[in-house]
């Protein structure tokens, strides 16, 4: 009898172990379908939207064999603010979201370092080349997410309505829209008044004349047609820019977590350094069409002399001394991060 005990617990045992081994081996190569939702604030005509989000998705159906789909969800669809997409990805109401994360001022303190004024130059490539390089730099700020890729645009032009700008003493009292709050300091340092919004209310902005004018990329004038209603744009010696704006592309780290091990690889495939060049080539080039664009509706584009751009740079030192300070505040070596970043990005340049 005890020998038949023994029998019979040894062979549950093992057709137990079976049972798992087989469960694992299933859900490691499953036919099941697995959905993903992606949420953004820009419209499907925008270049978030055709240049990085839809390839994305189309890649991972394409190298799973259709057992990843990806639904979209443009213009805040599925509800909420464009401030409330770090929330909604965080905490699973979206799988995946593509944001600004200036909307969420103070959730990401280290990734700032890449958007200030004199770090970053005017290469959406080169800096999102060096944001990868030196991720550990920034990776605390996004421990609650799994990033995809953290990115940057070609950076911020001067649009105004109507201004000729040629000093940035002639931008004290004007109205400026800003998508961040070093953008706000900046703005502040150059004596005029910073206004906060997204920017699919800036074209209304702009016709209405609630600003003067915008800091903003060149590569939005198409899918906003901003050269409808930006007569004058404005950049740095060298086509430098006044900062930049850090993105996140980023998934629900659990939702992550629970797929099978052979769909993660996927996904990893198509994130981070996969990403980086591609997506840097693509912004610095749809940059450089929104240029064209704006010529071509016979907006004009000045460029800084020397002594304005002399200028520009000691004001600009001003904001990230200010952005120091306030690191420093938070337990965060703010110079060190300056010095790493402003050395990556002389690396990524040399690449």
């Amino acid at each position: 009898m005890v020998r038949w005990l023994i029998g019979f617990v040894v062979a549950l045992a093992i057709g137990a172990g079976a049972w798992f081994v087989f469960k694992s081996d299933r859900s490691a190569s499953t036919d099941e379908v697995v959905t993903l939702s992606v949420h953004h604030f820009l419209s499907p005509a925008s270049d978030a939207h055709r240049l990085l989000i839809e390839p994305w998705a189309q890649r991972l159906q394409e190298q799973s064999g259709g057992r990843i789909k990806v639904e979209i969800f443009p213009a805040m669809a599925l509800g909420g603010k464009p401030s409330e997409l770090y929330r909604q990805v965080r905490d699973g109401t979206a799988d995946v979201v593509w944001t600004l994360t200036g909307y969420t001022p103070g959730v990401f303190p280290r990734a700032e370092v890449f958007e200030l004024p004199s770090v970053h130059q005017g290469s959406a490539q080169v800096t999102t080349q060096a944001i990868q390089d030196r991720f550990d730099l920034i990776a605390e700020d996004f421990a609650q997410v799994h990033p995809l890729l953290i990115h940057v645009h070609a950076g911020n032009a001067l649009q105004m309505i109507d201004r000729r700008v040629t000093h940035p003493r002639d931008l004290a009292g004007l109205k400026l829209r800003t998508p961040s709050r070093t953008g706000v300091w900046l703005i502040e340092a150059l004596k005029a008044e910073p206004v906060a919004m997204p920017v699919p209310e800036l074209p209304q902005a702009l016709a209405k004349r609630v600003v003067d004018g915008a800091l903003i990329p060149f590569q939005i004038m198409r899918p906003f047609r901003l050269q409808e209603v930006v007569g004058v744009s404005v950049e740095g010696a060298g086509a430098e820019r006044f900062g930049t704006s850090v993105y996140m592309f980023a998934m629900n780290k659990e939702r992550y977590e629970a797929l099978p091990r052979d769909l993660q690889q996927i996904i990893d495939a198509n994130s981070g350094a996969a990403l980086a060049q591609q997506l840097g080539d693509t912004w610095d080039r749809v940059e450089s069409a929104g240029k064209d664009l704006q010529r071509q509706s016979g907006g004009e584009i000045i460029e800084f002399d020397g002594e304005a751009m002399q200028r520009f740079q000691e004001i600009a030192q001003q904001v990230v001394d200010r952005w120091i300070d306030e690191s420093r505040s938070e337990g965060i070596d703010g110079a060190g991060l300056v010095s790493a970043a402003r050395a990556a990005i002389v690396s990524a340049a040399g690449q």
